[in-house]
C-alpha cells in the first residue's frame, strides 16, 4: 500500500497522508476509547479522592449493569431490535440496491440516488422530527388511513417500538443501499441473463448468483446500520414511548443527568464490545474478511 501510493502521489505528499490518518486514528478514535476504558474500571469519586486510596480499579461499574434487571433488560432489548432494524433495512434496501444497479437506466438510476439523497441534506433532528408528526395520533399517516376506509380508529403508532424501527430504517436506508448497490453492479450481467436463460427463476438466480455476488456489501451493509443503529440516541428519544427506552439513553443518562461518567464509560463499554461481537459474527455467516468489506 505504501509503495502504491508513494508512486501515485510521492514520498512527501504519501507520508503527509498516512500521518494525517495516523494523528485522526490515535487522538479521535484510539485515545477516547482507552479513555473510556480506563474511566469503566475506576469509581465515581469526588476531585478530592481522585488518585488516592479509594481511586482503584474494579469491577464494580458493570456489576451495576448485571445486578440491574432493568438495564440489563434494556440492553439486550436493545441489542435484539438493532439486529431487526438491520434485517428489515436489508429487506427494503436490497430490491432497491438491485433496481438501480441492473434493472434501472443510467437516467432512472440518477433520479432514483437524487431522489433518496435529497432528504438526508436535512439535519437528521428535522427527519426524525417530521416522522413524529407523519405518525402521531392525529397525524397525516392515521388521516389517510381514516379516509381511505381501511381503519376506524386512529392507530397509536408511536406507543411502543413501532415508531423507532421506522424511524430507523429510514435513517439508515442509505448506508445499506449503497453498500450492496456498489457491490451488485460489479457483477457480470451475462450471468445473470445466463441464469435466466437456462431456466432458472429469479428468486433462484438471487440465491444462486446475485446473493453469493453481494454478500461483502450485504455485509458492510448490515455492520453499518447495525453500529449505527445500536448507538442511536436522537430516534429512540424522539419516537419512542417511556417503554421503549434504548441503552443509549441510559448511557447519556449516566453522562449528563446523573453525572457519573464512570459508570456511564462501562455501559458504552459493553455496548462497544457487543457491536464488535456483531461485527466479527456477521464477518463469520457471509464468509467474509476485512479485506472484502474494505472494496
Amino acid at each position: 500500500m505504501f509503495s502504491q501510493l508513494k508512486a501515485r502521489f510521492g514520498l512527501g505528499l504519501t507520508v503527509g497522508i498516512l500521518g494525517l490518518i495516523a494523528i485522526w486514528l490515535i487522538a479521535l478514535v484510539i485515545l477516547p476509547q482507552l479513555l473510556m476504558v480506563d474511566y469503566s474500571f475506576r469509581p465515581n469519586l469526588l476531585p478530592a479522592d481522585i488518585g488516592g486510596s479509594k481511586d482503584v480499579y474494579s469491577l464494580v461499574n458493570y456489576e451495576t449493569l448485571f445486578n440491574n434487571k432493568i438495564h440489563l433488560a434494556i440492553f439486550f432489548k436493545t441489542i435484539w431490535s438493532s439486529v431487526l432494524v438491520t434485517l428489515l433495512t436489508l429487506l427494503v434496501s436490497y430490491p432497491i440496491a438491485f433496481y438501480l444497479a441492473k434493472v434501472a437506466t443510467a437516467r432512472q438510476a440518477a433520479l432514483c440516488l437524487l431522489l433518496l439523497i435529497i432528504p438526508f441534506w436535512i439535519n437528521e433532528i428535522l427527519r426524525t422530527f417530521s416522522w413524529y408528526i407523519i405518525l402521531a395520533y392525529k397525524g397525516p399517516l392515521n388521516a389517510l388511513l381514516l379516509g381511505l376506509g381501511f381503519i376506524d380508529r386512529p392507530i397509536r403508532f408511536l406507543s411502543g417500538d413501532g415508531g423507532v424501527m421506522i424511524g430507523m430504517v429510514y435513517a439508515y436506508i442509505l448506508f445499506m443501499i449503497f453498500p450492496i448497490y456498489n457491490a451488485i453492479e460489479s457483477l457480470d450481467t451475462n450471468q445473470i441473463k445466463a441464469a435466466r436463460n437456462l431456466g432458472a427463476g429469479w428468486i433462484r438466480t438471487h440465491y444462486r448468483i446475485i446473493i453469493p455476488h453481494a454478500k461483502p456489501g450485504i455485509a458492510t451493509g448490515c455492520i453499518m446500520t447495525f453500529m449505527l443503529a445500536a448507538g442511536s440516541y436522537a430516534v429512540p428519544a424522539l419516537l419512542g414511548s417511556p417503554g421503549s427506552r434504548w441503552f443509549t439513553q441510559i448511557i447519556y443518562n449516566w453522562f449528563f443527568e446523573g453525572g457519573n461518567w464512570n459508570q456511564g464509560a462501562a455501559y458504552a463499554f459493553l455496548l462497544l464490545v457487543m457491536c464488535i461481537g456483531f461485527i466479527a459474527l456477521v464477518m463469520r455467516v457471509f464468509k467474509v474478511g476485512l479485506g472484502d468489506i474494505a472494496k
